[in-house]
């Protein structure tokens, strides 16, 4: 029976780890990680994250072939394929800080698979590394094996959070990069193989290490220039009169380019995006193509960009201040379908709106007021630390108030920010939530969800991205 083990029970861990199990009733699958809670949520009825379909993929497998457990090398030593799947934050000092990758967990692991392992392994790269961070795996490995052979491969994760089941299930594609040797073409079938009980064979992609590296980075990097290209647009449609529904909609019948990532919004976030166009900066300028670099540093600059001018939208309408008052804030998550707030646009949003004293009242039905709290006091890139290595979360922020309820979060509020499109958000009660504002009453929607008429008939002053601006705010600059 093959066993396999992933270290790291976090996003990409343990949805890819149970739907294995799943999938491959025969093998034994082990989710190890030294955080002792995450693991007990995970053996409980409250998983640590939230994924719509996660809950019965686990209770199908969970003690039957799929474990959880804080016992890493005894786990890892039993393992014939073992993934690697911990925090790959980006540096804050030292070379390359504020852009490289931070591999000090990933080489943490790699030692730690050398000490502990009696039989030969295949490694798989789950984390999104940078290129060749293979090779110093392989290294660390081979300095330390003990007549112990290893194979490394590289097997990105391609998953949306919000749908990364249905991902798992039916993937566009799954990646292997291996050693283009006897040794490393048999690694590579050891692990198409178990993708084979369910992906079709010609949807696993099988390449060389460094393609499916940067494969990963560069995919990610597509993605998040699509949406700053339509959020820049957005930024035209707003001067000019035009719809950037419209736009994006006739843009996307193009068959070259397609409808997807499309929506423009308050900003892009998660885990990746941002990071992966961060090191694919760090790998041009290392590489001396600083041209290359600038080109994909200016994704991250409108993204920045379509966040600050969001933040100068809501207060120059309100008479350029929103010192004591109250801003409802509608969503705090990065996306819809998923409790993940790392790299939220809603922690800049917030933040600036709280540089200009106001008071927030929060509202999102997946995550928690602590993972709100910690958010808005920690130091940027501290997210992507393990858990128990972040700072703690404060007791409180003065002007910062959660609630769990839109209405509560609305009452006596100057503003609604709607920062994550969540789908109780259109059905709202707005003709309610008018009646208990204060006027006048503003609507600043970051994702598009609301009815911009019907809330313009109710009373409201709307700011929608991207769209014909309302009277009140043509005048009023959208830049500091």
């Amino acid at each position: 029976m093959v066993k396999i083990c992933c270290i790291g029970a976090g996003y990409v861990g343990g949805p890819t780890m149970a739907v294995i199990a799943l999938k491959c009733p025969e093998i034994t699958v082990s989710v190890v990680d030294i955080s002792q809670s995450r693991i007990s949520a995970w053996n409980s009825d409250h998983l640590p994250i939230y994924e719509p379909g996660l809950d019965d993929v686990v209770k199908k497998c969970r003690g039957k072939n799929l474990f959880f457990s804080t016992d890493v090398e005894k786990h890892v030593a039993e393992a014939d394929i073992v993934f690697v799947s911990v925090n790959t934050p980006t540096k804050t000092q030292g070379l390359g800080a504020g852009k490289a990758a931070d591999l000090t967990y990933w080489e943490s692991a790699a030692r730690m698979i050398a000490d502990v392992s009696t039989s030969n392994k295949i490694v798989v790269e789950k984390s999104t590394v940078p290129v060749k961070t293979a090779e110093a795996i392989e290294r660390i490995l081979t300095h330390n094996r003990k007549g112990i052979n290893f194979q490394i491969l590289s097997n990105p994760e391609f998953l949306a959070e919000g749908t990364a089941i249905q991902d798992l299930f039916k993937p566009d594609r799954v990646l292997i990069g291996g050693r283009e040797t006897p040794e490393g073409a048999k690694a590579i079938k050891a692990l198409k193989d178990v993708y084979a009980h369910w992906v079709p064979v010609d949807r696993i992609i099988c390449t060389n290490l460094w393609s499916a590296e940067l494969s990963k980075l560069a995919a990610n990097a597509f993605l998040a220039q699509r949406i700053s290209s339509v959020n820049a647009m957005s930024a035209i449609c707003e001067a000019t009169g035009a719809d950037v529904s419209e736009v994006s909609h006739s843009v996307g019948y193009d068959s070259r380019i397609g409808p997807k990532f499309l929506n423009a919004s308050v900003g892009f976030g998660g885990s990746c995006f941002q990071k992966d166009i961060l090191n694919l900066v760090y790998i041009c300028e290392c590489s001396g193509l600083p041209e290359v670099a600038n080109y994909w540093k200016q994704v991250i600059k409108v993204n920045d960009y379509q966040k600050s001018r969001f933040v100068n939208r809501v207060v120059s309408s309100m008479f350029n201040t929103v010192s004591g008052k109250k801003i409802a804030i509608l969503g705090f998550a990065f996306k819809k379908d998923t409790g993940d707030t790392r790299e939220t646009p809603a922690i800049d949003v917030c933040k600036g709106l709280l540089g200009d004293k106001a008071r927030l009242s929060i509202y999102d039905p997946q995550v928690s007021g602590d993972q709100i709290l910690r958010d808005l006091s920690m130091k940027k890139f501290d997210w992507d630390h393990p858990v128990h290595l972040q700072p703690s979360s404060p007791n409180s922020i003065k002007q910062v108030s959660v609630v769990w309820d839109a209405y509560e979060a609305t009452k006596d509020a100057h503003g609604i920010c709607i920062l994550t499109e969540w789908g109780e958000f259109k059905s709202l009660d707005f003709k309610k939530i008018y009646d208990s504002m204060q006027k006048p009453a503003f609507i600043f929607d970051g994702r598009n969800v609301v009815d911009v008429e019907k809330a313009r008939k109710i009373g409201f002053i709307v700011y929608s991205i991207g769209k014909p601006l309302d009277p009140w705010l043509k005048d009023m600059p959208a830049v500091a």
